[in-house]
């Protein structure tokens, strides 16, 4: 298992570097003075707080093991350098051509598996929606088959954040 590659995008892994330090630091401090009092309460067989205690310190340390193994089995993944093309990384404004209303566009961000998370609108590039559109430029319209269907969306914008930094 040694030569498995986590590819991540430059905003994951320094996001997943943050995480591991924030929970070493929750792990140092909080849950250690917390197992510290718990134990001055005494008979540690039968005491509920030292228990929930060791447990949580228990998950932060696995959490802490496995986002290591990431960070030292990562490649960063480079953005595309042509901003007219959807590529991993990229911010791209998509609309359902179902749906006729203006806000049913959607801002999206094109990530690896690794990093993909609904709620933040991060797509992964082996979804349905992240096969479809990666390659692709504005304007293209493309159908997406999904498990409620098939569905048209049209590639609205790619919004190149570097734009505002130069």
């Amino acid at each position: 298992m040694s030569d498995t590659v986590v590819k991540l995008t430059k905003e994951g892994y320094e996001k997943l570097k943050k995480e591991r330090d924030d929970l070493k630091e929750k792990l140092m401090g909080e849950i250690a003075y917390r197992i510290k009092e718990a134990r001055e309460l005494g008979d540690l067989s039968e005491n509920s707080e030292y228990e929930e205690a060791k447990n949580e310190q228990g998950k932060i340390d696995s959490r802490i093991k496995e986002i290591e193994y990431i960070l030292d089995h990562a490649e960063i993944i480079e953005e595309e350098e042509d901003s007219s093309v959807v590529g991993i990384g990229k911010k791209i404004k998509i609309k359902d051509m179902a749906l006729e209303k203006e806000k049913q566009e959607k801002i999206i961000t094109l990530v690896t598996s690794q990093e993909a998370n609904i709620r933040e609108d991060k797509i992964s590039e082996e979804s349905p929606i992240g096969k479809a559109i990666k390659g692709k430029k504005v304007g293209e319209t493309i159908t997406v088959k999904t498990n409620s269907g098939s569905k048209k969306i049209k590639i609205v914008q790619i919004i190149n954040e570097d734009a505002g930094k130069r």
